[in-house]
């Protein structure tokens, strides 16, 4: 028997009939998609993003992901790094990050006779900078964000996401790569790719939750507050800076701070979801 958030999930996934979960691997997306599964069977889709601004870490968890919980999956390749309006990084980036996937996802549901387009929307996204919900708002005939519909936190996905036994149920959230870049700092896959490349150096070396900030003139590296102690105590600092140098960054700091959701974001006004 479920719980009722999650019973309150599957009735209104139910109702949709027929779905394509933006399926990122991150907890709130694996739990729409898994159970539009239950809920609907053959007629739910999952579909993945491919782009630049893609972790290549992220596209292997997602592929493996769907494998384990045998979704109905597909990939769809994005070009919005193609795009000078994203390109430029304004602060309202991820709106044409968004246009671009819904516009991929319109026309694989049109293929597929599929109803709606699923996202991992849910109420807590509410008080954050979230542009990207502005490009679902404009497609209400085909973008629905059951999270939100169903009332659903992040603690309460997580808790949901625990009783279904989803491996993932953990999982520190992510962005896309582009997030590491300050607007302004023009996006490319030359630079997207050098972020990718200096986390992993971090994940190698055993940090969880991290992120490599990349500014014109240096990278700086957040890492959570419980495993930045690590940095001083296994003498990792010159090894991190020397890595990452090697990367082509031309200097590397570490944040004292640590790692926080979000940083760039500060001082950018959050923006009303409409329709969500």
């Amino acid at each position: 028997m479920s719980s009722e958030p999650l019973a309150r999930l599957r009735e209104v996934i139910r109702d949709y009939g027929s779905t394509i979960t933006a399926f990122s691997a991150g907890v709130d997306s694996t739990l729409v998609a898994v159970v539009a599964q239950q809920e609907l069977g053959p007629a739910a889709v999952a579909a993945t993003a491919v782009s630049a601004s893609l972790a290549p870490s992220e596209l292997e968890d997602a592929l493996s992901l769907a494998r384990t919980l045998k979704l109905n999956h597909r990939l769809v390749r994005t070009r919005e790094v193609e795009d000078e309006r994203y390109a430029t990084n304004p602060v309202d980036r991820c709106y044409f990050c968004k246009t671009h996937l819904y516009t991929e996802l319109e026309q694989l549901a049109e293929e597929l006779g599929v109803r709606y387009i699923l996202n991992g929307l849910n109420v807590d996204d509410l008080g954050d900078w979230r542009p990207g919900a502005r490009a679902a708002a404009e497609r209400q005939d085909h973008v629905r964000s059951p999270l939100h519909a169903a009332g659903l936190g992040k603690a309460e996905i997580r808790a949901a996401a625990r009783e279904l036994g989803l491996p993932n149920s953990e999982k520190p959230a992510l962005a896309c790569l582009s997030s590491r870049l300050p607007y302004g700092e023009r996006v490319t896959p030359e630079k997207l790719q050098r972020v990718a490349d200096a986390e992993q150096v971090l994940r190698t070396l055993g940090f969880r939750q991290l992120r490599v900030r990349h500014f014109a003139d240096r990278a700086r590296v957040e890492i959570a507050p419980d495993e930045l102690a690590r940095v001083q105590t296994e003498g990792l600092a010159a090894r991190i800076e020397a890595d990452l140098l090697a990367l082509g960054f031309p200097a590397v700091e570490i944040d004292p701070r640590g790692y926080r959701s979000g940083r760039l974001n500060e001082g950018v006004v959050p923006l009303t979801i409409a329709g969500a």
